[in-house]
């Protein structure tokens, strides 16, 4: 696979209105040619949040991941199409295709109405130690010098890239998303939240394939602040079906959740 990627400093370059090119700073950690499934989510969650016509007082509460294939370093088109308009609920989809290929990666979203101040508010979850007191953990090996792990600044408050077991990490985009624009914190949330099974792999990944083909993120809090905690932990079932599941925080406390589902199996 021919990576075809732009020089930006950012995850991605626009080059139209709904054409954008990847950079090397998207590559994740298992194929040359493939990138990260954070950067390409935070993307589809930008379209469903810039689309024409989006409405300002509706926020993202769900969007769930549907990743068929590899997301190739090649020009993405991402198309979006509201399924359902309702007065406090809406449902838009949003997609990924690489040039000259098929689908790769489709959101579902769904947008709940805000009244801010009408109800109280209610945070049951504790909080996790805030990014100041946490440590910076070196990346499992990985066979080229730029790619998401080089993007993504990470400190964890306990466990670590290299020992297996639950871990809780906090990460920060050192590029932005999209070349030239501010980074909004849906998209410091989308960007790392596929990340859980990476902070608290359980089994060896020189050993084992992961493959997670989806992700669901539920936001209870619109997040704040440049920094977003994954407190995630991994369960694995014997016949090789798993899910890692993590707590999101922002500094000022829980935002809400994220899921994969994974494929796990012997490496050849």
């Amino acid at each position: 696979m021919t990576a075809q990627t732009s020089s930006a400093e950012a995850f991605f370059e626009q080059v139209s209105d709904d054409r954008y090119v990847p950079t090397e700073n998207t590559r994740g950690p298992w194929s040359a040619g493939s990138q990260h499934a954070g950067p390409p989510a935070a993307l589809l969650g930008r379209a469903v949040r810039t689309r024409t016509g989006a409405r300002e007082d509706m926020r993202l509460a769900r969007i769930t991941f549907e990743i068929t294939r590899p997301v190739p370093l090649k020009p993405l088109t991402v198309v979006t199409r509201v399924v359902r308009e309702g007065r406090s609920v809406e449902l838009v989809e949003a997609s990924l295709t690489p040039e000259g290929g098929e689908e790769v990666m489709r959101a579902r979203a769904l947008r709940i109405r805000t009244l801010p101040g009408a109800v109280p508010q209610v945070t049951p979850e504790p909080e996790v130690p805030g990014p100041g007191s946490a440590e910076p953990e070196p990346f499992f090996p990985v066979p080229w010098d730029v790619g998401y792990h080089t993007a993504m600044e990470t400190r964890f408050v306990h466990g670590s890239f290299l020992a297996q077991g639950p871990a809780a990490c906090w990460m920060r985009m050192r590029v932005p998303l999209v070349d030239g624009e501010k980074v909004s914190p849906l998209d410091r949330v989308l960007t790392a939240a596929d990340s859980g099974n990476g902070v608290s792999n359980v089994l060896d990944f020189s050993q084992h394939v992961f493959v997670n083909p989806d992700l669901t993120v539920h936001l209870h809090r619109h997040p704040v602040g440049d920094w977003v905690c994954v407190d995630a932990r991994t369960s694995i079932d014997a016949a090789g079906v798993g899910m890692s599941e993590a707590a999101l925080h922002d500094e000022h406390g829980p935002i809400g959740r994220g899921v994969q589902s994974l494929f796990v199996a012997p490496r050849d």
